[in-house]
C-alpha cells in the first residue's frame, strides 16, 4: 500500500499520511524492524488518527505497513522484563500505549480498512483485527506470538478472537502460537478478504473509494450496533437498533438517499 501515492512526511517518519478522493491511508514506517512498535510509533500513529478524524473531508480511513510486514507487534527491546525493580511494568505500556489506541479504532468517527501486507504478529494482528475490514495478501500470516513469552493476548485479542472465530479456534491460536494464512484467516472469518498481493492495493482503494462515497455516519452506526450485539440481549439489541434508527434517519444522507431512490438516480452522500 505504501507505493500507492506519496506519502505527506519524510521517508524516516514512523507513520506516513496520504491523503486522496476522501481516502487516508495511514503507513506504518518502520520496515527494518516490520513495523514493531515503539513509543515513537504509537504517538505517530495517534497523531495520524487524531488527524484524519479531525479533517471532515476525510471518508474513510486505510492502515497499513510498510516492506513486507505490517506489524510484529511490540518491540522488546522498548520493554522491560524486571518491573520488580520498581521499573515501568507491561501494565503501563498497556494502559498507556495499546489499550488507548485500540479504543480510537473501534470508536473511530469513519469506517477504517485494514491492508494487512505481511506477517502481523501479537499486538500488531489484533490491532488489524480491530479494524472494520480487513484485507491480506495472500503471503502475510497471522499469530499469536504471546505464549511463547508467558503473557496474554493483548491489545484487545482476548476479546476479538474468540467473537471472531470462536473459542476453540481462539485458543488454538492462543496457546500455540503458531502461524494462521491469509487464506485460513479468511475461512474462518477471522478477516474479510485474502488477495493476491500485487492485487492488494487496488482492491484496497477501490473499496475505499466506494465506501468514502457512500453514507459513512450510517456506516459507522451501522458498526456500533454490530460490535453492541456481542454483548447486548435481543430487548437491548431493539432498543439500540431504534434509536440508532432515528438518529440516522435524521440525517442529511438519508433524505438524499430516499430522493435519489425516488428519482432513479445516483445518490450524493456528504457523510451527515
Amino acid at each position: 500500500m505504501a507505493d500507492q501515492a506519496q506519502p505527506e512526511a519524510s521517508a524516516g517518519s514512523p507513520v506516513l499520511y496520504q491523503q486522496d478522493e476522501g481516502v487516508a491511508t495511514i503507513t506504518l514506517n518502520q520496515p527494518r524492524s516490520l513495523n514493531s512498535f515503539t513509543v515513537a510509533q504509537h504517538e505517530a500513529l495517534i497523531e495520524a488518527l487524531d488527524r484524519a478524524a479531525a479533517d471532515d473531508t476525510v471518508r474513510v480511513v486505510i492502515l497499513t505497513g510498510a516492506g513486507r510486514g505490517f506489524s510484529a507487534g511490540q518491540d522488546l527491546s522498548e520493554v522491560t522484563t524486571r518491573p520488580d525493580d520498581g521499573l515501568p511494568g507491561l501494565r503501563e505500556t498497556l494502559e498507556l500505549r495499546y489499550n488507548p489506541l485500540i479504543r480510537r479504532i473501534v470508536d473511530f468517527p469513519t469506517p477504517v480498512i485494514c491492508a494487512v501486507n505481511g506477517v502481523a504478529a501479537g499486538a500488531g494482528a489484533n490491532l488489524a483485527l480491530a479494524c472494520d475490514l480487513v484485507f491480506a495478501a495472500r503471503s502475510a500470516k497471522f499469530i499469536e506470538p504471546f505464549c511463547n513469552l508467558g503473557l496474554v493476548p493483548d491489545a484487545g485479542g482476548s476479546w476479538l478472537l474468540p467473537r471472531l472465530v470462536g473459542r476453540a479456534r481462539a485458543l488454538g491460536m492462543s496457546l500455540l502460537g503458531g502461524p494462521v494464512s491469509a487464506e485460513q484467516a479468511e475461512e474462518w472469518g477471522l478477516i474479510w478478504r485474502c488477495v493476491d498481493d500485487e492485487e492488494l492495493s487496488a482492491e484496497v482503494m477501490a473499496v475505499a473509494r466506494r465506501l468514502a462515497q457512500g453514507p459513512t455516519a450510517g456506516l459507522v452506526a451501522t458498526r456500533r450496533a454490530i460490535d453492541a450485539a456481542a454483548t447486548n440481549d435481543l430487548p437491548t439489541q431493539l432498543d439500540l437498533e431504534r434509536d440508532l434508527q432515528e438518529q440516522c434517519g435524521r440525517t442529511h444522507d438519508y433524505s438524499e438517499g430516499v430522493e435519489a431512490f425516488n428519482a432513479k438516480r445516483p445518490p450524493r452522500f456528504i457523510g451527515r
